[in-house]
């Protein structure tokens, strides 16, 4: 920016905004308006992950036991983003979620819901109420890969009162199937055919190995904007330890296919993950990583000397987060994203804001302070493809969301984030709650992308990159926020209202 403009321009560039010594959050400040000569639908929000995975999204999820499993990782990455699996769960576990994704075939249910005949309606109306389907196949012992003898849908059910009926007195035998290797294509020609709902796939041995979905066909016909390798397979990532025994978790995701590795840990600046890193960079080094968690330029400069492909910053912003209490360690979110992308930049590392934030506002603010992408927990937890079922809590429905660090997930394995030794004693640095419904992620991440797209619009920039330059340049304008501002910039002076809901019209 010349000086003619810098002397009649607002507010002012972010290293000034950064350099008063405080720790800012993303309420803090806000950023002051562009020229608009572009529609939102022209923004692009392609951007680097690591160095050299690009997504067209700038989301990843969590990987925490409540946020990302494989329904969550395909269903993020058929919608541009990456899903980033957890490890509170063996390494075969973990291992064969990321094969499950790296197998999907968009248009197939590669792991669907199944009962046996002995189950009732009522467990059809359980599956109803928490999945929010009720085709269900039915095989002779109630699980995938055994035997198809029936399938229950609403037509069965519907006006059958006695609820405990079992399903074997109601489902439909006279089935219509196809046999392993049918092509999409094929099955939506078979499905048209015969004028059913679902399209079961058996082996030679009528055997169940997938399920097709006529309302699936039809909502996802296609997803443009789908994350995946050259080999056209979906993108995923896997979190590891720092831990020694992880070792073979490593070489086993890697193994079955994992994108990216994110070595999850509190606290990054460590001996252990530094030896966690290089081993994963000398033993597979077509696997990217991502280092973290680091707040300072002195822990980031540590990751980048030690081969880091992207840094993950944050340290107690989220929501279900209390290590800035407990530990008296940590660092405000928006002052530790703007000073550890600042440095990274001049290695061409990303970064990603992970933690802190509660919307799409925030979700612009990270990137507009360097991040290339931001990593959700608590927006995601409530989707349907996040792991768990649907509770009613004071007549609202809502999902389970917990820290890794809160005693629950530490008991479940989290705790090996937190470099605790195995002495009996727990120190949580997190809490359990609840989270509202936000439906499927087939709606919100749509809905999420539309908003960055219309803040871009505002601040007068087309993508990420073009972000990024008007930010180191000056271009980009900042100003801080009071107190009194931030009340001024929310809803007040009300005697009610209600909250408004994402949605689609």
């Amino acid at each position: 920016m010349t000086e003619e403009r810098e002397a009649i321009a607002d507010g002012v560039p972010a290293h000034v905004l950064f350099e008063e010594g405080l720790g800012l959050s993303y309420d803090d400040y806000i950023l002051l308006p562009g020229y608009i000569d572009f529609h939102a639908s022209q923004v692009s929000l392609e951007t680097r992950v690591t160095r050299r995975i690009t997504i067209k999204r700038p989301i990843v999820s969590a990987p925490m036991d409540t946020v990302t499993e494989t329904e969550m990782a395909i269903g993020l990455a058929l919608q541009g983003g990456l899903g980033i699996i957890h490890y509170n769960n063996t390494p075969e576990e973990q291992a064969a979620m990321v094969r499950r994704v790296k197998r999907f075939e968009n248009g197939f249910i590669s792991d669907p819901v199944v009962l046996g005949p002995r189950h009732t309606i009522a467990d059809v109306d359980h599956i109803k109420q928490t999945h929010g389907f009720s085709g269900i196949p039915i095989t002779e012992d109630g699980t995938l890969n055994s035997r198809l003898v029936g399938i229950v849908t609403n037509r069965d059910i519907d006006f059958e009162k006695d609820r405990s009926r079992p399903l074997a007195e109601v489902m439909t035998t006279d089935l219509v199937t196809a046999p392993v290797g049918v092509t999409l294509s094929e099955a939506n020609k078979i499905l048209k055919e015969s004028k059913k709902g679902k399209l079961p796939v058996v082996d030679s041995e009528r055997r169940l190995v997938a399920l097709v979905s006529r309302n699936d066909l039809i909502k996802n016909k296609e997803f443009p904007e789908a994350s995946k390798d050259p080999r056209k397979q979906l993108l995923v990532g896997a979190a590891v330890s720092t831990r020694e025994e992880d070792r073979r978790r490593i070489d086993l995701v890697i193994e079955a296919g994992a994108d990216v590795l994110v070595i999850d840990a509190a606290q990054g600046y460590s001996r252990f993950e530094l030896d966690t890193l290089r081993y994963i960079k000398e033993t597979a080094p077509h696997v990217d990583v991502v280092a973290g968690n680091v707040v300072s330029v002195t822990q980031a400069e540590a990751m980048i000397r030690a081969g880091a492909d992207a840094l993950r910053i944050g340290m107690g912003p989220g929501s279900i987060c209390i290590t800035q209490n407990m530990m008296a360690v940590g660092r405000a979110q928006a002052s530790a994203v703007s000073r550890c992308a600042h440095y990274a930049r001049q290695f061409d590392v990303p970064v990603i804001a992970d933690g802190g934030i509660r919307g799409i506002g925030h979700i612009l603010k990270a990137l507009a302070i360097g991040a290339s992408t931001v990593m959700l927990g608590s927006l995601l937890a409530g989707t349907a493809e996040s792991p768990g079922e649907y509770l009613y809590e004071n007549g609202i429905r809502v999902k389970q969301y917990r820290g890794m660090a809160s005693l629950e997930a530490m008991n479940a394995g989290g705790g090996k984030r937190y470099l605790n030794e195995n002495d009996g004693v727990q120190v949580p640095q997190g809490v359990a709650g609840t989270v509202v419904d936000k439906g499927s992620l087939q709606d919100y991440v749509p809905y999420l992308h539309k908003g960055i797209s219309q803040g871009f619009q505002d601040m007068g920039v087309r993508s990420i990159p073009e972000l990024h330059e008007a930010l180191y340049s000056g271009r980009l304008r900042f100003e801080r926020r009071t107190p009194a501002a931030q009340e001024e910039g929310s809803v007040h002076s009300l005697v009610s209202y209600r909250e408004p809901r994402w949605g689609i019209r």
